[in-house]
């Protein structure tokens, strides 16, 4: 429990205060007077003023804030040293610089786990590595290190047999027999539909992985193409959801919670890469152009440039509170799904333990 406690903080905590310390650092190189750069939110329990500025470490460590002088509009005097008298391009810079410190993060947790752990290469023998969380496997009982033996009485030699199976059953159940501690178990799987193609099935589980060392230039490579993949495959499922407009599959603040103590008690890898992976959800999610977020105010930023025309207290009134309603809409979304994913799981938990019985007192 602790270990879990101490993970999420520190995943929240580090994420988001690197975020806020890119829009502090490009804002202070833009001589803006910084009133305040906190680590924490709450009460302040330490904190130093040094220049204009007031440093702080305050009592929630869930990431941090920074405030300019002159950010709300409605308080701008139009005195050099504010924020919004600096140029569009300006506050262009210091919006995209909380996004980039993300990826910036990403890109060193991805070295040195490469770098220092290794390049994972899943085996070809049909034995699980991981079991993602509420998915069809994890709820009929797999776990981490199952060899699966034959799926539909097919026996299954590697895993791409196995995989080839499960992919071409999308919604079918499957009746499974795994070995696990030398005894053989069999269970009935129905496949899921893959949230990036309808047509392929999916049960919830990766190969078991070996590390391999790789050279320090190999490791940055592959850290820069790890930034690039894990972005593209976003845009790409956002993209076809969209376009399929089917409902998206988005994880709220319980079901990240969830994934981090998971991740924390797997391993000090698998941990940090789950680290680097959110670094880059916040970065992407914080580039769309929704109001309030850093992408939505980048928009305006360029309509600004583009139009010449300054921005005024009425637009940024109006598009804040759209922006508002927009992400408490996503928040409540968000949360729904978590809270639905775990009854499901536990719905369907409770009925294959009744199978099992059933099968068990015949």
């Amino acid at each position: 429990m602790l270990i879990s406690i101490i993970a999420v903080f520190f995943t929240f905590g580090i994420v988001i205060f690197l975020h806020e310390f890119g829009h502090f650092i490009v804002a202070k190189l833009s001589k803006i007077y910084v009133e305040a750069f906190s680590f924490g939110f709450g009460k302040e329990l330490w904190g130093f003023t040094k220049a204009e500025t007031r440093y702080s470490i305050r009592l929630i460590p869930l990431g941090g804030y920074v405030k300019p002088k002159g950010e709300d509009i409605d308080e701008y005097k139009g005195e050099p040293d504010e924020y919004f008298s600096k140029p569009w391009y300006t506050r262009l810079a210091i919006v995209l610089a909380g996004p980039f410190m993300n990826y910036v993060l990403a890109f060193i947790i991805f070295f040195f786990v490469i770098f220092f752990v290794g390049q994972p290469v899943p085996t070809s023998k049909a034995i699980i590595g991981d079991v993602a969380p509420n998915y069809p496997a994890e709820v009929a009982g797999l776990k981490e290190g199952d060899k699966i033996l034959s799926i539909n009485s097919i026996n299954v030699d590697s895993w791409k047999d196995m995989s080839q199976i499960i992919h071409e059953n999308p919604g079918k159940e499957l009746e499974i027999t795994y070995e696990r501690d030398g005894s053989k178990i069999k269970t009935k799987i129905t496949a899921t539909k893959s949230p990036l193609d309808s047509k392929m099935g999916i049960i919830g589980i990766a190969p078991l992985t070996e590390y391999k060392g790789v050279s320090f230039f190999k490791a940055i490579s592959m850290s820069i193409y790890q930034c690039y993949f894990w972005t593209a495959f976003t845009v790409e499922n956002l993209a076809k959801t969209i376009y399929r407009m089917e409902k998206p599959d988005v994880s709220g603040p319980i079901g990240i919670v969830n994934i981090v103590s998971k991740a924390a008690h797997s391993g000090f890898s698998d941990y940090f890469f789950l680290l680097g992976l959110i670094s880059i959800a916040v970065g992407f999610f914080n580039l769309l152009p929704i109001p309030l977020l850093d992408g939505g105010h980048a928009f305006l930023y360029i309509f600004e440039g583009i139009s010449k025309k300054k921005l005024n207290s009425n637009i940024m009134k109006y598009v804040n509170s759209t922006g508002m309603a927009f992400l408490l809409m996503i928040l409540v979304f968000a949360t729904y799904n978590d809270i639905m994913r775990i009854y499901n799981s536990k719905a369907s938990q409770k009925k294959v333990a009744q199978e099992i019985q059933k099968t068990a007192d015949k």
